[in-house]
């Protein structure tokens, strides 16, 4: 492309800005203008504010090299705008529209200015596609990248409830576990565990596994690890909920659990605690 033929874009959007405004919020999808999801205003905002980034990304004639430093604001607000979208329940193909339904608008007007030469005319709006184009994937991916993060965070959040450290007496903690114990899930229980042994100054730990519907190896080493960074911590653990076949499953596997004290109940593990911490005829209720 020539030179000349790279001043044509930016310096439509720097005439024309006030006309592409107009055209391309009536281009923009009905349900943006009618949904309560987004107002007018803000949606003529963000438009507005697109169009004026965009135009100055452009002024150095770089026109499709989105990833430069030339478009870092014009990513930026994509990226909120992408954020938003996603958080405003619109979906990925919807908050793409908000950039691709300028190429008409656009495209109009590069018409109009280069009708009389087909060779450039040919040439910008084949930049001006490559431009929005991307621009359009950007949102996409960014919107895509947002969901995940927000789903990561919710699966961080309901591991960390399903995985509650309860007092039950003084000096005893007990650790209910329910459901698959994976690496994620190892992590979040070792923290949250280590840090109420912090709060309460416990010296026992039970790690109650009745409702693991399974025991493997890599389930077996996380409980070992769990019981020994609560050693470490200064508090000792009983593991409960071994039931027969989990018993057979470890002893197949060759674990060797000998150094772990194991109850087949709670109220097993509980009663033991007791003993340990020479609490097992005291009658009194744990303070708050």
């Amino acid at each position: 492309m020539s030179a000349a033929t790279n001043t044509v874009i930016p310096r439509i959007l720097k005439t024309y800005e006030a006309e592409l405004l107009d055209e391309w919020l009536r281009e923009q999808p009905a349900g943006f203008r009618s949904s309560t999801k987004i107002k007018d205003g803000e949606l003529r905002q963000q438009s507005a504010e697109f169009l004026s980034l965009l135009q100055q990304a452009t002024q150095g004639g770089n026109i499709t090299d989105v990833q430069g430093v030339s478009y870092e604001r014009v990513r930026d607000l994509l990226g909120d705008i992408s954020r938003s979208r996603g958080l405003q329940g619109f979906s990925p193909s919807e908050t793409a529209m908000f950039v691709f339904s300028l190429k008409r608008p656009l495209f109009a007007r590069i018409r109009k200015e280069l009708a009389t030469d087909a060779d450039g005319l040919a040439a910008v709006m084949w930049s001006a596609t490559e431009l929005l184009d991307k621009l359009g994937l950007f949102t996409t991916e960014f919107y895509q990248k947002s969901r995940e993060e927000v789903i990561t965070r919710q699966q961080e959040e309901l591991l960390e409830l399903s995985t509650p450290v309860v007092k039950l007496w003084d000096g005893i903690l007990a650790l209910p576990m329910i459901g698959t114990l994976d690496s994620n899930r190892t992590q979040i229980v070792m923290e949250a565990l280590l840090q109420r042994i912090v709060e309460t100054g416990a010296e026992i730990a039970i790690i109650d596994i009745t409702g693991v519907p399974t025991v493997d190896t890599l389930t077996a080493q996380h409980l070992l690890k769990t019981v020994t960074a609560a050693r470490l911590m200064g508090a000792d653990c009983i593991i409960s909920g071994i039931r027969p076949q989990i018993a057979q499953t470890i002893v197949h596997l060759g674990v060797d659990l000998s150094a772990v004290t194991t109850k087949a109940t709670l109220g097993d593990a509980f009663r033991r605690a007791l003993e340990m911490t020479g609490q097992r005829n005291k009658l009194s209720r744990p303070s708050a």
